[in-house]
């Protein structure tokens, strides 16, 4: 039986995690033949230390997130770092990875986080490891962690991600394919969408820990008269809660949905969304053909994430300062401007190559065959992804 290893990083949920899972099912879904294992490769190399680094992250970019973004920025994103300015950790985890792939001896590794594609690179450039390694980006961009050389096959968020690797990383074009951030597939394509009624359904997301500044909306939400709001808390009781106490019946709070196809017919049920620009929940919206509107973000990748889909126009950002039930007014009963936005959700979904799941389950198959003939993924048939991608 051949082994798929998925790499996202911590045990803390995040789109990294979510990203791994759904490719795991699409797989699970539609074959047997496969062993499908997840890894922390923290956790691996030293779960105490996993601890440490998951606390530590979600205290600094609640307490101090000036300092988060600023660090992110300058070490991670357009900093052009070079490899020597990571020996202080490279040469511990590089052991640990390589003493794993010992252990697991798998057939196809798929990262979704980039230090594992990282540490993995540094072994294939060094000739210790020559098992295929796909990158699966859950982000609007690329952060300069993650790796390009070595790497076999990058399934990448947008049209304009791929020309940035091709340009910037040299990566030939056959390697590359556009699929969107993969969503789990029971969160189902939407083709058309149309306001339910002349009161519409806003939904509000602040990530599973509630975090997002939902509460800085309360006067605002408590006031509205031509909305009714849907509230999602994730596992944050205090916020649900508060709303509860409110008492009224235009605002209702949900707590933690596990489950997906509840959160997919809750996707049909409304009208918009406000939420964070985190990669997944922004694709699992952008499929639905929900409009978008931000009012807040964390600091370091969901900024940048909000620059990326503000610059394509897939998405509203609200002004603090500003009402917020005219904002909503003013984008969701105009025409125009929602023809626009439909117009550039149009444009973000044609640039995709390749998003059904029989696609990207047809592709690992491809490289599994590949391998087991001893045959470079890219060496014979360069365009065989696009191929399968257009079938």
């Amino acid at each position: 039986m051949k082994k798929i290893l998925f790499f996202p990083l911590l045990q803390m949920q995040s789109g990294h995690h979510q990203v791994a899972d759904a490719i795991m099912d699409m797989l699970k879904n539609r074959t047997e033949e496969y062993e499908l294992k997840k890894i922390d490769m923290m956790s691996y190399s030293n779960k105490a230390l996993e601890k440490i680094i998951s606390s530590s992250y979600l205290k600094w970019i609640r307490y101090s997130p000036e300092t988060y973004d600023f660090v992110y920025k300058k070490r991670f994103y357009g900093s052009k770092q070079t490899k020597s300015s990571n020996k202080f950790y490279q040469g511990f985890f590089i052991k640990k990875m390589e003493q794993l792939l010992a252990d697991e001896k798998p057939d196809v590794i798929v990262c979704t986080h980039g230090f594992p594609s990282f540490l993995l690179s540094h072994l294939k450039m060094n000739g210790k490891c020559n098992v295929p390694v796909i990158n699966v980006y859950t982000d609007f961009f690329i952060n300069d962690v993650w790796a390009k050389e070595g790497i076999d096959l990058h399934l990448v968020p947008s049209k304009e991600v791929k020309e940035n690797l091709i340009k910037m990383h040299k990566i030939p074009r056959e390697k590359i394919i556009v699929t969107g951030i993969p969503v789990h597939e029971e969160i189902t394509k939407t083709t058309n969408r149309e306001i339910h009624s002349e009161k519409p359904q806003i939904l509000i997301a602040g990530g599973n820990s509630g975090l997002g500044g939902i509460l800085k909306l309360s006067t605002e939400l408590k006031k509205s008269s031509q909305f009714n709001f849907i509230v999602l808390c994730g596992n944050n009781q205090k916020l649900y809660d508060e709303i509860i106490s409110w008492d009224l019946e235009h605002i209702k709070p949900l707590p933690y949905i596990s489950s997906r196809e509840e959160m997919n017919e809750l996707y049909d049920e409304v009208d918009a969304i406000i939420t964070k620009p985190g990669g997944v929940t922004i694709s699992e919206v952008l499929r639905k053909k929900l409009p978008i509107f931000v009012h807040s973000y964390l600091p370091g990748q969901e900024e940048i994430n909000l620059n990326y889909l503000k610059k394509d126009q897939l998405v509203f950002e609200l002004v603090q300062n500003s009402s917020l039930e005219n904002q909503l007014c003013a984008i969701l009963r105009d025409s125009k401007k929602m023809e626009q936005w439909q117009q550039a959700i149009n444009l973000f979904q044609q640039g995709i190559e390749m998003e059904t799941s029989e696609q990207i389950v047809d592709v690992i198959n491809w490289i599994l065959d590949k391998e087991t003939n001893r045959i470079p993924i890219y060496s014979v048939e360069p365009t065989i992804q696009l191929q399968i991608a257009r079938v």
